[in-house]
């Protein structure tokens, strides 16, 4: 019998199907694909990473063919609810923690692919000594350059060879979602583009207290943070993002039931 593979419902945001979804659902969901030896990737959607999708047509055919794109950013958590849709927020951070303690539970077993040289190994080894148990299968620091064929057939025979479930792919969007994309019918497991989770989560970035989180302020925390990076993502693209959806006049339909 062929794997069918299970597709979340979604809402549309300028164009992009954001995934009705919260952070136990998508934990869920993910946990619930162990097995099924299908390929597939999961976006982590913040208001940045739509508007790069949203601009260029080849990354929103990308964005169009993941599995789930997980509403990251308040703004769309806001949007779903006000759409009357049960929305709750998924960070990167936040689902690569659930997903790794709650897959302890099944033998869900991890690769670790991005971060800065040995940050994916630091990574490995802090979620060993926090959640025994936990079954990381390898890991990859790749270079800040594109892989050469030979690299990325390393990498792609590395995977396999582990027996990994999930590969969570920490190497900056939209980089990393074109990489899952492009392996989506190469490597038969759950690929989920996390970015900063491997810096948050080794220790080299500190996320902004849990009122800021829940606020919806985290935002100004990583904009203080890091402004000579970062400005241009939280005062450009930002207000950009909130004059497109404000004046947005037809949104498309959206595959949970109603107008979206």
């Amino acid at each position: 019998m062929v794997a069918v593979a299970f597709v979340p419902p979604s809402f549309d945001v300028l164009g992009v199907p954001v995934t009705v979804t919260d952070l136990d659902r998508a934990t869920e969901t993910i946990l619930g694909w162990k097995g099924d030896a299908i390929g597939r990737a999961v976006g982590v959607r913040d208001v940045a990473s739509l508007m790069t999708m949203q601009a260029d047509a080849e990354l929103m055919a990308v964005t169009k063919r993941t599995a789930m794109n997980l509403p990251d950013g308040m703004p769309l958590v806001w949007i779903g609810r006000h759409r009357g849709l049960p929305v709750g927020r998924a960070c990167g951070p936040d689902l690569m923690e659930r997903v790794l303690l709650d897959g302890r539970a099944t033998g869900l077993k991890h690769f670790l692919f991005g971060g800065k040289e040995g940050v994916a190994e630091a990574l490995a080894e802090r979620f060993r000594a926090k959640a025994p148990g936990v079954e990381i299968v390898g890991t990859s620091c790749p270079p800040f350059r594109p892989l050469t064929p030979q690299e990325d057939a390393d990498l792609v025979a590395q995977i396999l060879a582990s027996g990994a479930d999930v590969v969570w792919v920490g190497i900056s969007s939209p980089k990393q979602d074109v990489w899952m994309d492009a392996h989506r019918e190469i490597l038969p497991v759950t690929m989920i583009g996390v970015g900063a989770a491997f810096d948050y989560h080794a220790g080299s970035i500190m996320r902004a207290p849990r009122w800021m989180q829940r606020a919806g302020l985290e935002w100004a925390h990583r904009l203080v943070s890091e402004p000579g990076r970062l400005w241009r993502r939280y005062l450009v693209l930002a207000p950009l993002f909130l004059w497109r959806v404000l004046t947005t006049r037809k949104p498309a339909k959206n595959t949970f039931g109603g107008a979206s």
